[in-house]
């Protein structure tokens, strides 16, 4: 059994306390909490994620493997995708690069977002972590 980083399994947890439009809610929450990103970092030199359907760019700095950090950059009117995003910042940033590649691809799944979702937009998240273990698998 894989497993995930007590952050991210913290926030799994917030969202299985929740049921239906309450979930949602919780996404926006998560939305408005993205981090901004770091005056050195640029959106153009960031990892841009096709897969979703708002622009949505990432950067993994996997320098310190014990602290690998991540940053990433999605439009204030895509709500969803940011919200996306600031889980897996939430739960993934600051985690140990085994940590991160060790967290099941669908664990997203966990969060009961499916019937609330488009499959489209929930590839988007599965899309977001899986260039963030290609990014560590080379680093």
């Amino acid at each position: 059994m894989s497993t995930m980083p007590a952050a991210l399994a913290e926030v799994v947890s917030e969202f299985r306390e929740v049921q239906g439009q309450d979930k949602l809610q919780l996404l926006l929450e998560y939305a408005g909490e993205l981090p901004p990103l770091p005056a050195e970092l640029q959106e153009a030199a960031m990892e841009p994620v096709p897969e979703c359907q708002s622009p949505l760019f990432l950067h993994v700095d996997a320098t310190d493997r014990e602290h690998v950090r991540l940053y990433f950059s999605a439009p204030e009117e895509a709500p969803t995708t940011r919200g996306f995003a600031a889980i897996l910042a939430a739960g993934l940033d600051d985690q140990p690069a085994d940590d991160i590649l060790a967290v099941p691809d669908d664990f997203y799944t966990e969060l009961g977002l499916a019937q609330l979702i488009s499959p489209l937009r929930l590839r988007g998240m599965s899309a977001m972590l899986a260039r963030i273990k290609r990014r560590l698998r080379s680093a």
